[in-house]
């Protein structure tokens, strides 16, 4: 059992280059990205761009900076933006819209589905009164712990504010996730929005980064702010690559990691005593508070990984997972139960 590589279910993030991917990093044509001239950069940024119906973009070291980028170029200083109260920009971004922005986030109470209702938001874009922040922009996240958004709900949203004088921007870590479910093309998803971020080290696999897409004029601004991040890099071409080996291949089989999580979720269902729910490429488990971390090292003796969430663990499939994973994990969790 010792020699078993670990089960590892934390995240998606946790994903190793694959030989092919590997391969593509050797192969690509290198340049100075701060000059334009790396074209692997190039290439990813026209791709992604295209991939998302989008007429420019931008590559960035993490989804996090992309979003920021994104926040920090349609917004000024003493803004605000609207997003939902569990948004990653919101809960989990180090508060750097703010800190580094000097932007007003104000959180609003999502529904079950991690959606937003279109009469709350509408109440809270202010009114212009000097005694008020601008409301400038709205942020909408796809997918939300999982759970896919409704696409004409989010339609519905960015063009309700944009009549109001709104930005709409789409934090969509893990949009493909998104489009995979529905079956929907992402560039279809993404149309209302004036922009969109799509990670690409998450489901798709790759070590490094995420793209910022949008208008010319849009990516212009965030190429500027990128530099003024501290993201200006060189021959990011090696990094590049395997963004555009993610792109290539890695968007479909995100379906196998779906039923790789539905497989565990209904194993998990099984055992009595702990509740479990299945979105996407994450379950979601609630084991009671005095088996928590006796669970952890229950498991980690079986060579299977978990997160430190409390009380609700999130357990995520990857392209690490394989369905002999899945068995293992399942069983690891019976004995534990027994």
């Amino acid at each position: 059992m010792t020699n078993e590589a670990i089960v590892d279910l934390r995240s998606d993030t946790v994903t190793r280059p694959s030989a092919g991917m590997y391969e593509a990093m050797m192969a690509a044509p290198l340049g100075d990205d701060v000059y334009g001239e790396d074209e692997s950069v190039n290439r990813l940024e026209k791709t992604a761009a295209h991939i998302l119906g989008k007429q420019a973009g931008l590559f960035l070291s993490s989804a996090t900076q992309a979003n920021l980028a994104a926040m920090l170029a349609h917004n000024a200083r003493g803004e605000e933006i609207l997003l939902g109260n569990c948004y990653h920009i919101f809960v989990s971004e180090a508060g750097g819209t703010s800190a580094l922005g000097g932007i007003i986030m104000h959180p609003l109470a999502t529904d079950t589905a991690g959606g937003l209702a279109l009469e709350q938001v509408l109440a809270a874009i202010k009114e212009d009164d000097p005694h008020h922040p601008i409301t400038r922009t709205l942020a909408l996240e796809n997918t939300v712990s999982g759970r896919v958004q409704d696409p004409a709900q989010h339609r519905q949203l960015a063009e309700a504010v944009r009549e109001q004088g709104l930005s709409v921007h789409l934090d969509g870590a893990r949009l493909m996730n998104a489009s995979v479910a529905l079956a929907i093309p992402a560039a279809e998803i993404v149309e209302p929005f004036d922009s969109v971020m799509m990670c690409l080290s998450k489901g798709l696999g790759a070590p490094v980064g995420a793209v910022l897409c949008g208008s010319d004029e849009f990516i212009g601004r965030a190429r500027r702010l990128r530099k003024m991040l501290g993201g200006g890099m060189r021959q990011a071409g090696v990094l590049a690559a395997c963004g555009l080996y993610a792109l290539r291949h890695n968007i479909e089989r995100l379906a196998e990691d779906h039923d790789h999580a539905r497989a565990l979720g209904a194993g998990l269902a099984e055992i009595d005593g702990l509740p479990v729910s299945h979105e996407t490429n994450m379950v979601f488990i609630e084991p009671q508070a005095k088996d928590l971390e006796p669970l952890r090292q229950h498991l980690l003796q079986h060579r299977v990984e978990i997160g430190h969430q409390c009380p609700r663990v999130r357990l995520v499939t990857h392209l690490d997972i394989d369905s002999a994973s899945i068995d293992r994990a399942i069983t690891a969790f019976q004995s534990y139960y027994r």
